[in-house]
């Protein structure tokens, strides 16, 4: 699929950022089938471009995103059999995955309302900033399902604990900006009116950097949680010796004897 040209999401791709928004503002930006599964394959044909080198979630209209949409996802959903649901819900956790396996670091800049699958693609990014107006919540209890959703059980204990992810998953609350930046949910809490600046900004110095290495972190941040500590260094091992036949790798050594800041070019 062309990068470009999205229906269910606005994407704008300039220096290396692509810079994504739901398209919903009308409705605090909730997702649709056709939107989960424009996004599955959007962030799946990323590891394959060279023109983006960092990805910027970004609200639109105020929000980040309220979730499944109540009447174009959950309502069909009731009326779905248990092979027509296994079907979606593998569809939604492929977003998840693609997301982690994009190679691209991903920035969510979150503001408004986060809920559900929303909630679960800040989850997934790399790095998350909040303006203080950010309400995160993973409410899928409060609909009548479990929080283990889109990996939700697996990746929310090891961003901010098991207790606190708990807390969140079986109470469906919100968890506010200030709240959010303690707990370790998001980096940092910035000014709405600097929100996309500020997320602009960090994809902006990882572009700056060794975009290849860049990937490789990510990659290895990823497939390293179901290794052995063994399995892992072994891994980085090997990743690391990938990156030091780079030319970014003698461009930072040659910097370095010139007294010079490097410039990288991602090979």
């Amino acid at each position: 699929m062309s990068l470009h040209d999205t229906t269910y999401f606005n994407c704008t791709i300039e220096g290396g950022i692509a810079r994504i928004s739901l398209n919903r503002p009308e409705r605090k930006n909730p997702l649709t089938f056709d939107s989960y599964a424009e996004l599955r394959d959007w962030f799946r044909a990323l590891p394959y471009s060279d023109e983006v080198h960092a990805v910027v979630i970004v609200p639109n209209g105020g929000n980040f995103s309220s979730g499944g949409d109540v009447h174009d996802i959950i309502g069909p959903l009731t009326k779905m059999n248990m092979k027509e649901l296994l079907a979606f819900t593998r569809m939604t956790g492929d977003l998840v995955k693609a997301m982690l396996n994009c190679t691209k670091p991903v920035i969510a800049a979150v503001d408004g309302i986060c809920a559900g699958a929303g909630a679960i693609m800040a989850m997934a990014s790399d790095l998350r900033i909040a303006a203080p107006e950010a309400k995160v919540a993973f409410l899928f209890n409060r609909v009548g399902l479990a929080g283990c959703d889109m990996g939700a059980c697996a990746m929310l204990p090891r961003i901010i604990g098991q207790g606190r992810a708990a807390e969140l998953l079986y109470m469906g609350r919100s968890l506010g900006a200030e709240e959010g930046e303690r707990w370790g949910f998001f980096n940092r809490v910035v000014a709405g009116d600097a929100l996309e600046a500020e997320a602009m900004k960090m994809a902006e110095r990882i572009v700056q950097g060794p975009t290849f290495a860049n990937g490789m972190t990510k990659t290895m941040l990823a497939q390293e949680w179901s290794m052995s500590l063994e399995q892992a260094i072994e891994a980085e091992a090997q990743a690391q010796a990938i990156c030091m036949q780079g030319n970014d790798f003698r461009r930072a050594y040659e910097a370095f004897v010139a007294k010079e800041r490097p410039v990288f070019e991602g090979d």
